[in-house]
């Protein structure tokens, strides 16, 4: 099959960037990913993978093997280069875009007349035509859509990513993608790129309106856990069941309320609504309500568990994941991590971290004083107090002889149907 690129560079090789680039490897078209982090770059080169992700790393050492993949430290001239960096929060809540300003520093010196530039990160409404301003000013030699219209030297368009962890193989090809250009010409060029490799359907509109389409899923999804989570601390407050109280409700045939937890994690969910806030705070009232529910409940699950050590002269609490959600090793933005922490710093009592899929403790975590790190079964022989932050597969296997004489605290509902006894999750 001739492709219409016979050699895409991809920036970034996290999360996104590294199984974008092995899926487009994968249809035989050259692919160069670029990193700051050495290890990374190392790793990749080996045909091997910095982070766990299923049949990633197949995928990775195909390419690689091939010759369709090489990872490294700075770009190369290409015919298309997509963005994949990390757009974080600064401690106020600010969108932080410094990584996608690093990016568009490194690609600029080797761009060249009808190349195409495609931002995927998460970022504000308007990220996009100011990556094009940002490009014109390093690149006064070349013209940009912002400027020429169709006519411009350079294609830049958005595509945000829409994978889960756990499915990103999968989903980099399955699901539909959203493509918006700063020109119709940009939009169709970036199209003819995600074909590539895309089996979902492509819809093409302007890059504002795909930014904000990205925001918008997760800020969604965002309101929808704050109605579950506060409906759990309301019903901690009146001594109801939470778990009964959905699995009823939703009985209704309009009604589909999610499952409460510890919070909310991960780079999307817990990051992107902010940047909607943060555009418009005077409108974006419920958003923000939301994000305030989700943050605060980390608090509400340790404000539990201190009052429940308080029965103990030294409480030995066991904390049961790590990670922001169920059968990953993605601590980013992690509410279990946040809770751990603040029963350590509190001192609320010795505290055993299980976290299945890491082999030791996260830098945040690391050689803090009453806290160690061990498997499951240790963990729960030790302890006074069970709280399951994570529902991971590894925990199934726990049985309730386990948890016999203890205080269990599932903030998941994982354990519920299996426990005589159960200290209710909300």
């Amino acid at each position: 099959m001739r492709h219409q690129f016979s050699k895409i560079s991809v920036i970034g090789l996290g999360y996104i960037g590294l199984p974008t680039a092995a899926t487009i490897a994968s249809r035989g078209i050259e692919v160069v990913g670029v990193d700051v982090n050495d290890r990374a770059v190392s790793l990749i080169n080996q045909g091997h993978v910095h982070f766990i992700e299923p049949d990633l790393d197949m995928l990775v050492r195909a390419a690689v093997t091939t010759g369709r993949l090489r990872a490294l430290a700075k770009p190369e001239p290409a015919e298309a280069f997509i963005v994949a960096v990390p757009t974080p929060l600064t401690a106020d809540k600010r969108p932080d875009l410094s990584y996608i300003d690093a990016a568009v520093r490194s690609i600029a010196p080797v761009l060249e007349a009808g190349n195409l530039v495609v931002l995927e990160s998460t970022s504000p409404v308007g990220t996009t035509a100011q990556l094009a301003k940002s490009l014109a000013e390093l690149r006064p030699d070349l013209s940009f859509p912002h400027e020429a219209g169709e006519r411009s030297d350079i294609r830049i368009a958005y595509c945000p990513e829409r994978i889960l962890p756990g499915r990103m193989v999968l989903e980099l090809v399955e699901n539909d993608r959203i493509i918006g250009g700063l020109t119709a010409t940009c939009a169709a060029r970036a199209n003819e790129l995600y074909k590539t490799f895309v089996k979902g359907s492509c819809f093409l509109t302007d890059a504002s309106s795909a930014e904000l389409v990205k925001l918008t899923e997760n800020a969604y999804r965002d309101v929808n856990i704050a109605f579950a989570n506060e409906l759990s601390m309301i019903c901690d407050r009146l001594g109801v069941d939470v778990w009964r109280v959905i699995e009823l409700s939703n009985r209704h045939p309009r009604v589909n309320i999610l499952q409460p937890g510890p919070g909310v994690g991960g780079h999307c969910i817990a990051v992107d609504p902010w940047f909607i806030v943060d555009s418009v705070p005077e409108v974006a009232r419920l958003i923000r309500t939301a994000r305030d529910v989700n943050d605060g409940k980390p608090h509400q699950v340790v404000a539990k568990i201190r009052r429940h050590a308080e029965r103990f002269k030294d409480p030995v609490i066991a904390c049961l994941g790590l990670s922001y959600k169920a059968n990953v090793d993605d601590l980013r933005e992690s509410p279990a991590v946040d809770i751990v922490g603040q029963i350590v710093s509190e001192r609320i009592g010795k505290v055993l971290a299980v976290e299945p899929h890491i082999e030791s403790l996260p830098p945040a975590l690391a050689g803090q004083d009453g806290l160690e790190f061990m498997d499951v079964r240790a963990a729960l022989e030790k302890a006074d107090i069970a709280v399951l932050l994570v529902d991971h597969n590894a925990f199934r296997s726990v049985e309730a002889a386990q948890l016999l004489n203890k205080i269990v605290i599932d903030t998941r509902g994982f354990w519920r149907d299996r426990l005589a006894v159960v200290e209710r999750p909300n």
